[in-house]
């Protein structure tokens, strides 16, 4: 058991070795208008200030530069040929794809001659640099892969969905050009990162808030394999898999934990069908770490401080258990800016008062 304070790092660390922290480690999401307000709130000088305040165990994330400003055949896209449109919501603004640039291509030739990103558009120095001065206290996460959401942004969602069932051939073509990109993306990566990368941010949004959003046999045709390969090449460089998939996912968990290996499941909305954390512990426990849980569509938005503290300690009490489990207590995925900032504070002060080793 440990009996001294641990750096964020060791304590991340403690929890993936299967070892008792000396308290459950936090995390932190959220819009960066709900960041900003908090921030004026707490009187807080910036991010590491916030962090320190309200105990959070925020991984530092790092990852190369981009050479690029623009897709070479388009220069009002992002590099994948993309363009976005910022939304304006009254509370704050987010991100929607206006233009898929393989939205009306109907044959595998025409996915082909497609301007893809190559590795060499990237520079990895920044990497390499940035760890030459970590002060080693945070856990680092680099690299990501997430291909069929890439994948939808580039083809339209609804069509991307059609092609899993009616144009397999292209489905195979866009997924394959995604992957080979990732596999030489990544392990530049890992390279650059000498041995000093901790977990690599491995995504696809499987489950929507009722039920799966593809059926198994659709995710082992055309994201199992290539999944499995990523996290093959991430755990060569002994560095750990963190996975984020929303929603209603259960019928993939056996998928993922035993055949793609992840060590980190994110995000848990439990209140999703078959994602109740009492099942997912007793079933699941002994095998990956949760992260997460804390639910920011109900609980943190329109719940009352006494709310957020309760859902704390029961989210505690399920998945530590009478043996240590593994919980990294957070959000279950971005905090909104309807968030009280109370709510936030409480989340945060409960897990640090009730969340030590004991």
């Amino acid at each position: 058991m440990a009996t001294q304070t641990m750096t964020s790092r060791q304590r991340w660390l403690a929890l993936l070795d299967r070892k008792t922290p000396d308290r459950v480690p936090t995390d932190f999401w959220s819009t960066s208008e709900l960041l900003e307000r908090l921030k004026r709130d707490l009187d807080c000088s910036g991010d590491d200030a916030l962090w320190r305040k309200l105990h959070i165990d925020r991984p530092r994330h790092i990852g190369p530069s981009c050479k690029l400003q623009h897709h070479p055949d388009d220069p009002a896209a992002g590099i994948w040929g993309t363009r976005s449109q910022t939304i304006d919501y009254g509370a704050g603004s987010y991100g929607e794809i206006a233009y898929s640039p393989l939205a009306h291509m109907r044959t595998v030739s025409q996915i082909h001659a497609f301007r893809w990103p190559q590795p060499d558009d990237f520079d990895y120095a920044p990497i390499t640099q940035a760890l030459n001065s970590d002060d080693g206290t945070r856990i680092i996460a680099a690299g990501h892969y997430e291909p069929f959401l890439l994948y939808c942004n580039l083809r339209g969602m609804e069509q991307a969905f059609e092609d899993l069932i009616l144009n397999p051939d292209i489905a195979d073509a866009i997924l394959g050009h995604i992957f080979d990109f990732h596999l030489e993306h990544n392990r530049r990566i890992f390279d650059a990162g000498r041995g000093k990368i901790d977990f690599f941010y491995l995504a696809e949004d499987l489950g929507a808030q009722t039920g799966p959003l593809m059926s198994l046999d659709t995710y082992r045709r055309f994201l199992l394999p290539n999944q499995s390969k990523m996290a093959d090449l991430a755990r060569s460089y002994g560095v750990r898999i963190f996975y984020h998939t929303d929603g209603a996912a259960r019928v993939f968990l056996p998928d993922l934990i035993d055949r793609v290996g992840i060590d980190i499941l994110n995000p848990i909305q439990w209140r999703c069908p078959g994602m109740e954390r009492e099942n997912l512990a007793a079933d699941f426990g002994d095998r990956v770490i949760f992260h997460g849980a804390i639910d920011n569509q109900q609980t943190l938005p329109f719940g009352t401080p006494d709310d957020v503290r309760e859902e704390v300690r029961e989210t505690l009490r399920i998945f530590r258990g009478a043996n240590f489990r593994g919980w990294i207590c957070a959000p279950c995925h971005n905090i909104q800016p309807n968030t009280p900032t109370e709510n936030v504070v409480a989340m945060y002060e409960t897990i640090h008062e009730l969340g030590a080793a004991g």
